[in-house]
């Protein structure tokens, strides 16, 4: 006779899941749903293209935090309503599908609590990524490809939408640095504990002897700011250049000088944008980067200040946060919170929601302690 009980780790899963929509504030979540709509639904919205796209970029990254949690619900009740089909018409292939789907729902609970550490005042912003490459290189310009396709594949999982906003290709293998944007709720919080150094080790596929090549790349993660108003860039502290995009081996791939690379001369911060389709589009999307970088570079200034006054000064991750092996013993490892994947073609492939579940808990306990 088929028994099946799942009420302790339902109940336990409803527990968690109370804990986290009393963080959320559902109701609050959804007043600010009807707030956004009712702007959304306004005849002159587009009257100001600019704010109308702030209006609807909110309402989407709103309703898909909802959609989250409802679905959630739904599928607690699906699951206990699974569990009594299963047990009364004594159904052994129900019992394995609510077995299943208690483990996804553990997984998709889990989640969900992570994002609730997100309490940043940017976390909850859209992400600009950018990767560069380091020492290495050709192993270096190709360990920067393999990162950026990572993230991006990170990101069709999850289902967020992703632009693509420079990129500059290396005359060998891989890419110099490239830069995209991944427009969805927390992806800002959820990526930034990507930002750091990383390290591939493997037998070069480039070298004529077979040597084991170390080579590094740094990922840096921004957020999208709606407005950068606190920084204002004289005119005389930039340097702007203009040039034709290219692909990769130097292939022209746009028939007019429309890419565009601002240099901030006091700190040495270089943005390049090609991806949009005029000189002027690309001189404002890379504006707003530069004055995103420098709003956070003063703020990350101020916070080192205050620390060196109480004599608290530490670096923060190190050189290096992750290390990728792909010879002898394949394996990836953290730095910081010693999670570990033993297949890094799964990691290379976008599976990194171990490591990001791991890195915000390990910031968030770092934070409580400092």
């Amino acid at each position: 006779m088929l028994e099946l009980d799942l009420s302790a780790d339902i109940q336990a899963l409803r527990s968690t899941f109370n804990d986290i929509q009393s963080v959320v504030d559902v109701d609050a979540l959804a007043a600010e749903i009807a707030r956004l709509s009712d702007e959304a639904g306004a005849p002159d919205l587009w009257d100001d293209p600019e704010q109308a796209q702030k209006v609807t970029s909110a309402l989407s990254h709103r309703q898909a935090e909802m959609s989250r949690i409802t679905a959630v619900a739904q599928r607690l009740d699906d699951l206990e309503v699974l569990v009594e089909l299963a047990n009364e018409m004594e159904d052994e292939e129900s019992a394995a599908e609510a077995r299943r789907e208690l483990v996804e729902l553990e997984k998709v609970i889990g989640d969900l609590e992570v994002q609730t550490l997100l309490d940043g005042e940017y976390d909850d912003r859209s992400a600009v990524v950018t990767i560069r490459s380091g020492a290495g290189g050709d192993d270096a310009t190709d360990f920067a490809e393999m990162l950026m396709r990572m993230y991006l594949r990170w990101a069709e999982r999850h289902k967020y939408p992703v632009k693509v906003m420079d990129t500059s290709y290396a005359e060998g293998a891989g890419i110099k640095s490239a830069t995209f944007e991944i427009d969805a709720p927390y992806a800002y919080g959820t990526l930034s504990v990507e930002a750091g150094t990383h390290r591939l080790a493997r037998i070069s596929p480039f070298g004529a002897a077979d040597k084991r090549q170390t080579s590094f790349a740094a990922v840096e993660v921004i957020p999208v700011m709606e407005e950068a108003v606190e920084v204002d860039i004289p005119e005389g502290d930039i340097r702007v250049d203009v040039f034709r995009s290219s692909g990769p081996g130097g292939q022209s791939v746009n028939t007019t000088d429309s890419a565009v690379r601002i240099t901030h001369i006091p700190t040495g911060i270089v943005v390049s944008m090609q991806n949009e389709k005029s000189q002027i589009q690309n001189r404002a999307a890379a504006m707003r980067v530069l004055q995103t970088r420098l709003l956070l570079l003063k703020r990350e200034e101020e916070a080192a200040k205050k620390k060196e006054l109480a004599g608290t000064l530490t670096a923060s991750w190190g050189d290096q946060m992750r290390s990728y092996f792909l010879y002898g013993q394949q394996l990836v490892k953290d730095l910081r919170t010693g999670h570990e994947v033993g297949n890094p073609a799964v990691v290379f492939d976008g599976d990194l929601d171990g490591f990001i579940a791991a890195g915000i808990r390990w910031r968030k306990r770092k934070d409580d302690d400092d």
